[in-house]
């Protein structure tokens, strides 16, 4: 039984004796690294006003870049759902019979770039607008149908584009029996012009308004530095690391980054609330489905940690500027 309780001990002292310095050192230096963080977090509880301001203009000036881009990318989606949309139409000659008109659309559908073609008869189409005009009376004084044999012709799906309807339009207007092709694209590529324009002047804003993320951190941090002056000069004297002294102000920012992203999540989940009620009136007015869609579970995730790179990057800022100017030699200075 003695020998027995000796043996324990023993044991004990090689396990320990067991765990490699290396081992031990990333504990520590883990373990410091949580230390800091929790202490960085409840400094910011501790003075709330002001922590809740510097949330605010970040969430503002992160949420304004945010919704611009979340309403440029529902209008290029809408707009790209009209492109593919797009239908040719191709007037056919007077003098064009009918037997004449099958065979062409017969060529027309033979063309890869084509999904399907649609030949709306001259006959057909004098009844449609007969019914749809109202001017029945007006059209009995006519001697001869004056409307055409049409053709509508829908692309396949790589050719809905600016350029395969173009090319399309080109090939038809060749044809001899065709009077005329008519595309209304030209608006559409208006939009997309200025959505272009929209879609830099937006990624313009939000380098701007990055920069003034990273600038209010920046200056919120330095306020933070010169608050706590006598405590980086105490470490440093006792022989701590540049490293050791910058984290628990990089911490800093990140939770000022982790604050701001959220806030700037909840504003743009509120004006999206805000703002869909009208918007799916006017849409539906128009007959359109156009709606703003939220950034999404992935999207807030990006949202958070952009904002929490920037809060850290203003901060590394702030301290790479102002702590080397803090030194040992300033106590005996003062």
């Amino acid at each position: 039984m003695v020998t027995d309780s000796r043996q324990k001990p023993e044991k004990r002292r090689g396990a320990n004796r067991g765990r490699s310095p290396a081992s031990n050192q990333a504990r520590s230096y883990l373990d410091h690294h949580r230390k800091v963080a929790k202490d960085s977090a409840q400094r910011l509880w501790r003075s709330p006003v002001a922590s809740m301001m510097t949330w605010m203009v970040m969430g503002v000036a992160l949420a304004l870049p945010v919704a611009l881009l979340l309403l440029l990318g529902s209008l290029q989606g809408v707009s790209a759902g009209w492109e593919n949309s797009a239908r040719i139409t191709a007037y056919l000659s007077l003098d064009v019979p009918v037997e004449q008109a099958r065979e062409l659309a017969s060529e027309i559908d033979g063309d890869g770039r084509v999904l399907s073609v649609e030949l709306v008869d001259r006959d057909q189409a004098l009844a449609e607008f007969r019914v749809s005009s109202g001017l029945d009376d007006a059209l009995d004084f006519l001697d001869d149908n004056p409307l055409p044999h049409t053709l509508l012709v829908t692309p396949e799906d790589n050719a809905r584009s600016a350029d395969g309807v173009q090319a399309l339009v080109t090939f038809m207007e060749g044809m001899d029996a065709v009077e005329r092709v008519q595309v209304d694209l030209g608006w559409l590529q208006r939009l997309n012009a200025i959505t272009d324009i929209l879609a830099r002047a937006i990624w313009a804003l939000a380098l701007l308004l990055g920069a003034a993320v990273i600038l209010v951190i920046g200056n919120t941090v330095r306020l933070s530095i010169e608050n706590r002056r006598d405590e980086i000069l105490v470490a440093k004297l006792v022989g701590g690391t540049d490293a050791f002294v910058r984290r628990p102000f990089l911490y800093t920012g990140a939770w000022f980054g982790l604050g701001g992203g959220v806030v700037a999540w909840v504003l743009i989940q509120v004006s999206l609330w805000w703002l869909n009620g009208p918007i799916e009136r006017l849409a539906s007015l128009y007959q359109s489905e156009f709606v703003i869609h939220g950034p999404g579970f992935d999207g807030a995730l990006a949202l958070i940690i952009t904002a929490m790179v920037l809060g850290w990057l203003g901060a590394w800022v702030a301290v790479k500027r102002h702590l080397d100017d803090i030194e040992p030699g300033d106590i005996a200075g003062g």
